[in-house]
């Protein structure tokens, strides 16, 4: 990237860290996400703008009440204490590698996965990727402690999912073909619930009691060796994507998050040892599916209803200004996911799932 682009990044999170990770009280902060992915995919010129009319909704920075010790778990999922933690992960990314911390964290923060409606592991993700890809700055490593500490505050296990243990090393490679079901039969698999009224909180208890919800969670075994880890995880990240396309109009926001979520972790995976590559994909796995069996609707929609799939060279490029343009941070966020799909697998159907976002979520 540019030194001006990151440059502007930077800018964008000095003016976001003053203010809180939440606002309206409970509705995630996005302003560091959004800022990340339009730097990226050369919108740095209308960063400052769009935050000019988002940070209106935002509120300042909380309080903090004591440090974070050595009892640390005590403090996990205590909201009250997101300003202990991102003044602990700051001490942490200030005095060691920012990879070292995440390797020490990355496994205690993974089960509680669930966060904030998975807010916590995106943000963490999108900082990541602005670290490996732009360097190791002041304000780069704040932003990862920001995320790591919202993760922290807002911990949050999926029912029902027991984290998987990391592979021996000398894992032999992986399951014979056809072994395991594809990541969007899995997904076509997960049930749904049928009273998906009330918060994600409140959705994500019913799935204990969902039937088949420990079949669903136990569906894709995850496989041994590294590169068919890395394949599965980037096949349900396209699925997910795919998917929304056609059961957006569930619940349009939340869905977004069943394929961003299991991009940032896939994001994530190359700066981690490769022995929790496994539990990062059963993590992703189990968020994924959550989301997906509490917000999906009855039906999908009718083929008549779907936008065409955007075509050309510059169709990513296309379809993420067109996201920049309509505004919303979820909107700008999966138009990122979705455009990283059609660099991948070369789908543009998932563009195609990126302009549906920009149809049917109000700004």
């Amino acid at each position: 990237m540019e030194s001006s682009a990151s440059g502007t990044l930077d800018e964008a999170y000095q003016r976001l860290h003053a203010t809180g990770p939440e606002f309206d009280g409970w509705l995630s902060n996005h302003g560091p996400m959004a800022a990340e992915a339009m730097v990226r995919h050369g919108h740095a010129d209308r960063v400052h703008r769009w935050l000019d009319v988002y940070m209106r909704r935002l509120e300042e920075f909380p309080r903090g009440s004591g440090p974070i010790g050595a009892s640390w778990q005590d403090a996990l999922d205590d909201p009250r204490r997101i300003a202990d933690w991102t003044a602990y992960f700051r001490r942490e990314v200030a005095e060691q590698p920012w990879r070292l911390v995440l390797e020490t964290w990355w496994p205690r923060l993974l089960p509680g996965v669930a966060a904030a409606a998975t807010h916590g592991v995106i943000r963490v993700g999108h900082a990541v990727r602005a670290l490996t890809e732009d360097g190791e700055d002041a304000d780069h490593l704040s932003e990862l402690a920001h995320g790591l500490a919202y993760w922290a505050a807002r911990w949050q296990p999926v029912p029902g999912a027991v984290a998987t243990e990391p592979p021996p090393a000398t894992a032999a490679a992986g399951e014979p073909a056809g072994a395991r079901p594809a990541a969007a039969d899995a997904l076509a698999a997960v049930p749904r619930i049928t009273d998906q009224s009330g918060g994600i909180r409140d959705l994500l208890a019913r799935l204990a009691e969902l039937p088949g919800w420990p079949a669903a969670l136990a569906v894709p075994h995850v496989p041994a060796s590294a590169e068919a880890l890395r394949s599965w995880l980037a096949d349900l990240v396209h699925a997910a994507t795919i998917r929304y396309l056609y059961y957006r109009h569930g619940e349009g926001i939340m869905l977004v998050h069943s394929a961003t979520a299991p991009n940032a972790i896939l994001r994530t995976l190359p700066v981690l040892d490769k022995r929790l590559w496994a539990p990062s994909v059963a993590a992703s796995w189990a968020a994924a599916a959550a989301l997906t069996a509490i917000y999906t609707p009855a039906a999908p929609a009718a083929q008549t209803e779907l936008p065409d799939s955007p075509a050309g060279p510059q169709a990513a490029e296309e379809t993420f200004a067109r996201a920049v343009e309509h505004g919303d941070e979820h909107v700008i966020k999966f138009a990122d996911t979705a455009a990283d799909v059609c660099a991948r697998a070369g789908n543009t159907h998932a563009l195609a799932a990126a302009v549906r976002a920009t149809q049917l979520i109000e700004r």
